[in-house]
């Protein structure tokens, strides 16, 4: 997300960037402190998602891994929960509460979930949104151009959109990723406890880019009225 060139707007953006800074080494301290603690189970991440699909009749959606860490995700085109080599194979509370989050979101899919249906279908908008908006609110600045700076504006609120649709959406998957945690007995009490933790700081991150996608659009917006 580029910032131009220093204004004084910029300081609208410095709580934001704090809370994105502590949610990052929040959720990898968590990440990392639970990753050294085994599920009494002794299942793998990959296994608790697959026993969590089928306990909710879910036989459509495939469990693969993929390269990277915290690469995890539920792609809702093709039905597929992708986790983590780590998270797949590991039998640590960390790996098993991200996978129960993922699989919260092919629930959440199973079951028409509006504000999943919602984000799915304004992704290529925002997608597309997120690469025009800075660069015609640019031009627009540079050149005093009205029409452009409104329209760089419109197309960043499609992403700020996104990021507060995305809340609802991730904070969703977490509640039905403890809530089959703890009824289906995968995990113990106070296993719960800290896959909760874990949770709770990974939600963090979501909320530090909806702060900074907000307040940034505030930033535009003053930008371009300045201009006026």
């Amino acid at each position: 997300m580029p910032f131009f060139f220093f204004d004084p707007t910029m300081i609208l953006l410095i709580p934001a960037f704090i809370l994105a800074v502590w949610a990052q080494i929040k959720v990898k301290s968590t990440y990392n402190k639970f990753k050294k603690v085994a599920a009494a189970s002794g299942m793998t991440g990959a296994q608790v998602a697959k026993q969590i699909l089928q306990r909710n009749g879910i036989y459509d959606v495939e469990i693969e891994p993929v390269a990277g860490e915290l690469t995890d995700h539920y792609d809702p085109r093709v039905k597929k929960v992708r986790l983590s080599e780590y998270n797949y194979r590991s039998n640590s509370l960390a790996s098993i509460a991200v996978a129960a989050h993922e699989v919260g979101h092919a629930i959440q899919h199973a079951q028409g979930y509006a504000p999943l249906k919602l984000r799915h279908a304004i992704l290529p908008v925002t997608n597309f949104a997120s690469y025009a908006a800075f660069p015609l609110f640019f031009i627009g600045f540079l050149f005093n151009g009205g029409m452009l700076m409104q329209l760089g504006i419109i197309f960043f609120a499609a992403v700020v959109l996104f990021h507060v649709v995305t809340l609802p959406v991730e904070f969703n998957a977490s509640w039905r990723a403890l809530a089959q945690l703890k009824s289906t007995g995968l995990l113990m009490s106070t296993e719960v406890t800290a896959a909760r933790k874990v949770l709770t700081a990974a939600a963090l991150t979501y909320v530090a880019a909806a702060a900074m996608a907000l307040l940034q659009l505030i930033r535009l917006i003053i930008l371009a009225n300045s201009r006026d």
